[in-house]
Order: structure tokens, then C-alpha cells, then sequence
């Protein structure tokens, strides 16, 4: 069954991203990733997560790239939280490009609560594991 993605957003491709073959640089990838993220907390998490002593931090990140993105393709980031453990949940991204509705990349984040004060890993916050099974209606392992 083809997963589902709740939480998705438009993202803006910039003519500083491409690289000398004129498609999307890799590394701007990153950046697409990293603002599906943010949305994907912003419609998740409290307002204020960011301000709290515990917080998600990357703890790992695969990504593949399956066709290049082009200067003027629009691009959904699409985002869902695939697994979610003690301590840490894995998101899935992936970029489809709306004309053709192709998936152009996709990656596997594992995400860890980090407790900033003890510099430690810390388990999920009840309030944030309640959220987010809330958030994937309940498809989450």
C-alpha cells in the first residue's frame, strides 16, 4: 500500500541552486528537505518546541535521487513520519514534481530527541509522540 503524506509544501526553486548542468544541485536537496521538516514540525509540534531543553535533531540522513529537478518545475516536499520509537522517529521526504507526478528524490531522516541540558538523548515527549500519531492518524509503526 503506497504510503500517505499529510503534510506537504510548495517548494521554490531558485536559479542559485542550479548547478553547471542546469538541473538542481544535490546539495540544494538538503535545503528542500530541511524546509519539509520545518513545516512538518510547524503542523506537528508546539509553537514554541524549539525554545524547550528537549528537541529533534538529525541523527541520520539517506537520501537517493531519482531525476534531476530543472529550473521552473514545481515541486511538492512531502513529508510523514514512517516510524516512531523511544527516543527517536524516522521521517520519510520525498519531492514529486507536480507536471508529471514523478517522485524526483526522496530520503529517510531518523530524528533523535536530544535533551540540551544533560547533552544526552531523551525520549519523546508524550505531548509530541500524541501529536504525531495524531497528525498520521495513526499510521505510523
Amino acid at each position: 500500500m503506497e504510503p500517505i503524506f499529510y503534510s506537504k509544501l510548495d517548494i521554490q526553486i531558485r536559479f542559485n541552486d542550479l548547478d553547471a548542468y542546469r538541473h538542481v544541485n544535490n546539495n540544494s536537496y538538503f535545503s528542500y528537505y530541511d524546509l519539509g521538516k520545518d513545516e512538518y514540525f510547524r503542523e506537528v509540534f508546539p509553537p514554541d518546541f524549539r525554545l524547550q531543553n528537549v528537541v529533534p535533531i538529525i541523527a541520520n540522513i539517506k537520501a537517493d535521487f531519482l531525476s534531476p529537478i530543472l529550473y521552473g518545475d514545481k515541486i511538492v516536499m512531502e513529508t510523514r513520519c514512517s516510524r516512531l520509537g523511544n527516543k527517536s522517529f524516522t521521517l520519510q521526504q520525498r519531492a514529486v514534481n507536480v507536471s508529471t507526478r514523478s517522485v524526483v528524490c526522496e530520503s529517510e531522516t531518523v530524528m533523535v530527541f536530544f535533551d540540551i541540558t544533560t547533552q544526552k538523548s531523551a525520549p519523546i515527549p508524550p505531548e509530541y509522540r500524541k501529536n504525531i500519531i495524531a497528525f498520521e492518524r495513526g499510521q505510523v509503526d
